[in-house]
């Protein structure tokens, strides 16, 4: 018992208040997160549209994204983050119940992208305002919570919204509009604005847009890791497109696949706050090869999945590479950050999120009706087997980037990844 304490204690305390509430906000918001689990059923069981149709839409949603985070970034180091998350979480409130309201493609897929603008462009100010309140030597356990409370709210809402599902499906879009709301009133009363002012940060936050963009895009050391991560995310976000098709060709209900689903966060609400440990002292890159691998591996055995309890199996074997890679990326992508362009920095990385997000549902359809459902899940297995190799050969340029950062000063604090997704990833 006291090892449980004192393991408790080393976890969670002595984190800022400020923290605290963003994390409260962050569970809140994701426990409402119906829509995205059952967008691809939805629309293709409720609204009766193909599946290339329904990856489509879900894919115009990543495209939304993607201007939503790099002008996120932007704005979160011009404008300031919490001005920055009020509005998208607002936009967002409003642009979910719109969509709930659409019923022809046209409208579903405007509704789309709008929500994709808005919903994605908290990220960025989120991840640099986490940064901002948490001191350095905390960072990794802080996002290690709130990567714990995006997955606990995952596991809840992937149950919830199947019943949900059943009674009525606007009900969704309401209850996940009413806690982007509810965030957004806790950032209101609670969270005070958290940039900083000073004279490097000034003169960056204050040149031109385009003299920031190609700051960033000069960078190959973060490029080329932003890359490995779009290839990553094409395979993880098929969680959430083409998954709950195939597993509705094989007869499984919508519940059902809300129950295997919510295998991903129960797991990692279990586990993933004793993975810091585990990998602390490992190099990164073996971590991220080895979690591109099990993923690749999990998705791949999809295509002899047919029964509830083997498409569980799958989802709990790439659950444990999604968590592996967390903490490595966390760490990682912030080190590879100047800290006077945070939040355009996290905007790019975001991006790379936004463009999977786009063109997984997309492709993943593609492949299915073209190539077969087999042929899918054996591309994401050789496409996480590549990225592994990909990881152990750019590692050792990344270390020495990050090391050269820590030397002069300018090395950030850890950022989650998105959760399709996330999150992705508030």
């Amino acid at each position: 018992m006291r090892t449980m304490r004192s393991w408790f204690r080393d976890t969670t305390g002595g984190l800022p208040t400020t923290f605290w509430y963003l994390w409260s906000g962050t569970l809140i918001n994701r426990l409402g997160s119906f829509v995205l689990v059952f967008l691809a059923i939805y629309l293709t069981q409720e609204r009766g549209f193909s599946a290339s149709q329904a990856g489509l839409v879900i894919g115009l949603w990543g495209v939304g994204g993607a201007f939503g985070t790099t002008a996120g970034g932007a704005l979160a180091d011009r404008w300031g983050r919490r001005p920055t998350l009020l509005t998208a979480h607002v936009g967002a409130a409003a642009m979910m119940l719109g969509l709930g309201l659409a019923r022809d493609l046209w409208a579903v897929a405007l509704g789309a992208l709008l929500l994709g603008v808005f919903a994605e462009a908290a990220r960025p100010a989120f991840g640099a305002m986490m940064i901002d309140v948490v001191p350095a030597k905390d960072r990794l356990r802080a996002f290690s919570l709130n990567y714990w409370a995006i997955n606990l709210g995952f596991a809840c809402a992937a149950v919830l919204a199947g019943l949900a599902a059943q009674a009525d499906y606007l009900l969704l879009f309401v209850v996940d509009a009413g806690t982007m709301l509810i965030t957004a009133l806790i950032i209101f009363r609670k969270v005070p604005e958290t940039r900083q002012a000073g004279p490097a940060v000034t003169a960056a936050t204050e040149a031109s847009p385009r003299g920031a963009l190609r700051t960033i895009l000069t960078d190959r050391v973060y490029l080329g890791f932003v890359a490995l991560n779009l290839f990553a995310a094409l395979v993880f976000l098929q969680h959430i497109s083409m998954l709950p098709i195939a597993m509705g060709d094989d007869g499984l209900s919508p519940a059902t696949y809300g129950s295997v689903i919510a295998l991903n966060g129960i797991l990692i609400v279990v586990g993933q706050l004793f993975v810091p440990r585990l990998i602390r002292g490992r190099s990164r890159s073996h971590v991220l090869a080895l979690a591109s691998v099990v993923m690749g591996v999990g998705f791949g055995l999809t295509a002899f999945a047919g029964t509830a309890w083997f498409y569980g199996l799958t989802v709990l074997i790439w659950t444990v590479g999604e968590m592996l890679n967390s903490p490595s990326n966390s760490t990682l992508i912030a080190e590879l950050s100047p800290a006077e362009l945070r939040g355009r920095y996290q905007g790019v990385f975001s991006l790379s999120w936004q463009i999977a997000g786009a063109s997984a549902p997309i492709l993943g359809g593609l492949v299915r009706e073209h190539a077969g459902n087999d042929t899918l899940w054996y591309g994401c297995a050789a496409l996480g087997l590549l990225t592994a190799v990909a990881h152990l050969v750019s590692g050792p340029a990344r270390e020495r980037r990050a090391a050269a950062l820590r030397r002069s000063g300018e090395a950030l604090a850890p950022t989650t990844a998105p959760r399709a997704a996330q999150p992705v990833e508030a």
